[in-house]
């Protein structure tokens, strides 16, 4: 008999079943608002289990119109009513970091989002879902699944910095596609040579492969990271079926970007390199963390973005925000003309400061880049980790991070492993999925 996967395990029940559960955390947003109406159409009245939601106030935030402000104090009156155990007000974060500092291994985690499932990084099994169900869990408590097939990822070695999770990120959505991964539940495997917050950077690109959720194992780093032993973690077995298997040696992802306006159009950095850019944003809940903030100062400091450059930083959080400005990061980044902005969601979804003007090219962080994302249709997104876009806002064009204008910044060379078959400025796309022999 087969061995389980990491959701065989954690519902208990083979993959394709349909299986109810009640979830440990739901989380919600600024869509609060709307989904206490369908609680209450629904004939709910009292929250099942109060201590089962977390609210953020975070998409909007603060508010930008009369209308968001009326929603937000709605939703202050609601957690108040209910008795809501987890609540964080504007200004706390993005709903994606603040529930790392929630999820625990062996959870199971839905939110009406769908890059909840950047909390796999904790080894939770952590789901998007719509606005409806999570109106029918506050009434009942509990939902069902369908659970899903899996892919198995196998990452061997490590990246070769500045070369980031980012980077492998969207090499993988770009390489098996934007529905490559469709309702699959992909686990990570191999060596622990990834931080906690470079796997949350890979777990919340997973809703751009199409995944149901993408999770890592209960291992050294990550309890190392929660400062206790895990006692709850749940992994796969040895011999547990896969619907797919794919070995990526970690030493052989160089720098990519992907280019407007589909996240799986991903190029390497040299066929894009040199394309004027007026705008860049570092942050988001894929890269607004401590790490990418030190990492773009690091690149930044005693240097200056060109004149009329309109460089963006949104902290994840306002832990990440206090650490930095304690630290001096912030400092770094102002100095070099970037502009901070509050710990929110903000400009990825456009619904903040930082809006492009008709013409903008945008390199950003972020995990989206379709076309008016940024809240201007007449602007192109290219999405890149925090060094290409820190690199790139410094001159004013797509810049490899490895290179400053002729001069090496890190001791990489740009060199792929010969068993690599594709290389860089390569057509390596075929019917919008990387001709990548793994």
């Amino acid at each position: 008999m087969a061995g389980k996967t990491f959701v065989e395990k954690i519902f208990g029940a083979k993959k394709g079943s349909i299986v109810f559960k009640r979830p440990d955390i739901v989380l919600s947003h600024d869509n609060t608002a709307s989904i206490r109406k369908t609680f209450a159409k629904m004939g709910g009245t009292k929250i099942k289990y109060n201590n089962q939601p977390l609210i953020v106030l975070d998409h909007n935030a603060p508010p930008t119109n009369a209308k968001l402000s009326n929603d937000y104090q709605a939703i202050r009156d609601f957690v108040k009513e209910q008795g809501i155990k987890r609540f964080h007000d504007v200004g706390s974060g993005i709903c994606h970091q603040i529930m790392s500092y929630h999820a625990k291994p062996g959870m199971v985690i839905v939110g009406s989002d769908s890059h909840t499932c950047t909390a796999g990084a904790f080894n939770t099994f952590a789901a998007g879902i719509d606005r409806t169900e999570t109106a029918g869990i506050w009434k009942n408590g509990e939902t069902w699944f369908r659970v899903p097939e899996t892919l198995k990822i196998v990452l061997h070695g490590a990246l070769k910095k500045p070369v980031a999770a980012k980077d492998l990120a969207l090499w993988i959505v770009g390489m098996i596609g934007s529905s490559g991964a469709n309702y699959m539940s992909v686990e990570y495997h191999g060596e622990e040579t990834l931080s906690v917050s470079e796997r949350m950077t890979l777990a919340n690109l997973a809703s751009e492969m199409g995944a149901k959720n993408a999770v890592f194992p209960p291992d050294e780093v990550l309890e190392q990271y929660l400062g206790e032993r895990i006692e709850n973690g749940v992994w796969a077995d040895e011999d547990a079926e896969y619907s797919r298997i794919i070995e990526i040696n970690l030493g052989d992802i160089f720098p990519v970007v992907a280019a407007p306006h589909h996240v799986d159009n991903v190029k390497g950095i040299s066929e894009v390199a040199g394309t004027k850019v007026q705008e860049a944003l570092i942050g988001t809940c894929t890269n607004g963390r401590l790490d990418d903030l030190r990492i773009a100062a690091e690149i930044l400091k005693g240097k200056k973005v060109p004149e009329g450059f309109q460089l963006l930083v949104a902290p994840a959080s306002k832990k990440i925000y206090l650490q930095t400005a304690i630290e001096g990061t912030l400092e770094t980044l102002m100095d070099a003309g970037g502009n901070i902005l509050s710990p929110s969601c903000g400009p990825c979804l456009g619904t903040g400061q930082g809006i492009p003007a008709d013409g903008y090219n945008v390199i950003s962080t972020a995990n989206r880049n379709f076309l008016g994302r940024m809240g201007n249709k007449n602007a192109n997104i290219y999405l890149a980790s925090p060094a290409t876009v820190a690199t790139s806002a410094l001159y004013g064009e797509i810049t490899d991070p490895r290179e400053e204008k002729g001069k090496e910044v890190f001791p990489y060379k740009k060199e792929q492993s010969k068993t690599v078959e594709i290389k860089e400025g390569d057509d390596r796309r075929i019917n919008g999925v990387w001709n990548y022999s793994i």
